[in-house]
């Protein structure tokens, strides 16, 4: 295998973060030696998460084994993935915002036509379900764990406890038509043909979807990085995934 010269899109706030982190863990364990420090743990992570590129190809770049490559990420994810903020913490950070905006998005996966539980008749694909957050300005604020792609945005939601935790903190959240029945604090458009609007339903619903659309820029964050954009992975692993990604645009960010 030939190695080249490459770079990653991350800033070097996320490098720093994740590398602090990998420090603090290995004086726990008590580590004396690796391969890689640190620093070079934390930018083989970055790589694959960014970029997703096999495992192979890194530890080729890296000088070191398959398997160890796939070692030092899995510990680095998992370590993220412990970082995340839960549901709880993220609406209580977003107490003060006027509102929130929700939203689902697919993960797409490379599963074959009879894996049933994740083929999501709407995206015409498998892929996973996660139910992400926004703030007005359609920052990633939260996203939830990975469901079945068969399952629905509504039932992820009300799953997830999103519709009652923010019920109870009594902040409105905008949600498009896939969530006709949540109930609570979610504000939805007026359904049925737009023709058959009234004028004044019309400007909501005009007024609702320039509201709601800026929770693609977070779905947009989200999978800025690539490895989200066609997991091949086992389903398992991805929840993991999406918490270590959202750990580290929550860090960058700060």
């Amino acid at each position: 295998m030939r190695v080249y010269p490459s770079g990653v899109g991350v800033s070097s706030s996320a490098l720093r973060f994740l590398a602090t982190r990998l420090r603090e863990r290995r004086r726990a364990l008590g580590t004396r030696w690796r391969r890689l420090n640190a620093g070079r743990q934390a930018l083989l992570t970055l790589a694959h998460l960014r970029n997703g590129q096999p495992y192979a190809q890194l530890a080729a770049g890296f000088g070191i084994g398959t398997t160890t490559a796939y070692r030092y990420i899995t510990e680095a994810v998992g370590l993220l993935a412990a970082l995340a903020p839960t549901l709880a913490e993220a609406v209580r950070a977003a107490s003060m915002k006027a509102y929130l905006i929700l939203d689902g998005t697919l993960l797409p996966i490379d599963r074959i036509a009879a894996d049933r539980p994740f083929y999501s008749g709407k995206h015409k694909k498998h892929g996973m379900n996660v139910q992400v957050i926004a703030d007005p300005q359609g920052r990633l604020l939260w996203a939830s764990p990975a469901l079945a792609g068969a399952v629905h945005d509504v039932r992820a939601a009300r799953e997830h406890g999103i519709i009652d935790a923010l019920t109870e903190a009594g902040i409105n959240c905008w949600a498009d038509k896939g969530y006709q029945g949540a109930g609570g604090a979610v504000r939805l458009p007026y359904r049925g043909r737009w023709k058959s609007l009234s004028a004044g339903q019309q400007a909501v619903n005009r007024s609702h979807a320039k509201v709601r659309a800026l929770v693609e820029q977070a779905i947009a964050t989200l999978k800025s990085w690539r490895l989200l954009r066609k997991l091949r992975c086992s389903t398992t692993r991805i929840t993991s995934l999406v918490q270590a990604v959202l750990t580290l645009h929550l860090a960058s960010s700060d």
